[in-house]
């Protein structure tokens, strides 16, 4: 791990760019740490006291949580409530030097604060603004809660995932994330038509819409009524062999194959049966993919006898693409991540941990790994900043409104 020095970064390309978000769990505030790594200042409002909810989501971060220091790093901290008689005023001088304000409050929460996209966008003409939410700003879900499991089941992405017999969440909030990264990326493709026409933009981005996007092959494949792709844990759906596999020592193998000619080397060079690759039952995708029962016992039968290192190695000689199926432990400690230098050390309000690189490596900046803040860190500067005099500071602490 190491931490490059401020004096040898070179600066992002949104670098003099300011962001005020209110935001909280992941999806605008992944889309926001994306904006603090090209460089943009972001300062983030949250609740005294409490702050963005996620800070409490668990403690396996030397007492901080998973989530958010994931996702709030090279952020600045204020805290405020919103609702309070001075409030208005810090909002307004806030929102007045900035470029981009993101929010993902409850449905006409923003609105209500005087921050809704007409009335910011009517009073500062180049000012991005960028509401997420679970089903849009319109429409008979509007006012709908919508967290991550939510959206996953309403985009028909749980059916599609799990067992024959069980349906599966994902992991990981992708619903989330699908919706930060399309806030982020048109939060970008704003700023570039800004350059051009002086002009700002309002930016709307729903997760149902984001991961409705994603969903797309499944739903293609059930085009005009058509059966889904079945759910096939941890194997291809609609690709088969292309999946986890166990070898003799109990030890499970993932590899896929994508066309015929891998499935002819596969067979030859793998199975030690080069007529398999013509055999009626197997001898397109669409034949193995029905027959896959029948498929799996050969192919689970040759892999008996070996151990996975020795199965890995026949791939690897075979051109056949293959991956270890790696724990949480494994990937801290995979050695292309290693080799390839992806990993920074960065601040904590509890000290230094890694993080992971942002994956695009461009070659003209060094992306901003600074620290995660501690609830509430930056206030007083920020408002000293924006024209508060400590006794005005000393004044909104003393009535709970920071």
């Amino acid at each position: 791990m190491r931490t490059p020095s401020a004096a040898t970064k070179r600066p992002g390309p949104l670098a003099g760019t300011t962001v005020i978000t209110l935001e909280h769990a992941i999806a605008a505030p992944f889309c926001t740490r994306q904006l603090a790594d090209l460089g943009a200042r972001v300062i983030k409002i949250e609740r005294p006291g409490v702050g963005d909810f996620a800070r409490a989501y668990d403690t396996r971060v030397k007492g901080l949580a998973s989530h958010f220091v994931w996702c709030n790093r090279s952020k600045e901290s204020l805290t405020l409530d919103v609702k309070h008689k001075g409030a208005r005023r810090v909002l307004d001088a806030l929102v007045s030097r900035a470029d981009i304000v993101v929010q993902n409050l409850a449905p006409g929460a923003a609105a209500r604060l005087g921050l809704g996209a007409a009335e910011l966008r009517a009073k500062h003409s180049r000012m991005i603004v960028c509401d997420i939410s679970g089903y849009g700003d319109s429409g008979p879900y509007r006012d709908r809660k919508a967290y991550d499991l939510l959206i996953q089941s309403e985009a028909g992405f749980v059916t599609t995932t799990g067992s024959a017999n069980e349906p599966a969440k994902a992991g990981i909030s992708i619903a989330d994330i699908a919706a930060g990264m399309y806030a982020y990326s048109n939060i970008l493709a704003a700023l570039l038509q800004r350059g051009v026409t002086g002009e700002g933009a309002h930016v709307e981005v729903s997760m149902l819409e984001s991961l409705g996007e994603w969903m797309s092959f499944p739903l293609y494949y059930a085009f005009d009524g058509a059966p889904p792709p079945p759910r096939a844990g941890a194997a291809h759906a609609t690709i088969y062999p292309y999946g986890p596999f166990a070898a003799g020592d109990g030890k499970v193998v993932m590899f896929g194959l994508q066309n015929e000619r891998e499935w002819a080397i596969f067979c030859a060079d793998i199975l030690g049966d080069a007529a398999l690759a013509t055999d009626e039952r197997f001898s397109s995708n669409i034949k193995r993919v029905a027959n896959r029962d029948a498929l799996k016992a050969i192919i689970l039968d040759r892999f008996a006898a070996l151990t996975a290192p020795q199965v890995v190695a026949l791939l690897d000689a075979a051109g056949i693409a293959n991956a270890n199926v790696n724990e949480m432990r494994d990937v801290w400690a995979h050695p292309q991540l290693a080799a390839r230098d992806r990993w920074r050390d960065i601040g904590t309000p509890q000290g230094v941990i890694p993080a992971l690189l942002p994956p695009a490596t461009p070659d003209t900046f060094d992306a901003r790994m600074d620290p995660v803040p501690a609830l509430g860190e930056h206030t007083d500067a920020i408002l000293a900043e924006i024209g508060l005099t400590g006794a005005e500071i000393a004044t909104l602490r003393s009535e709970g409104a920071i």
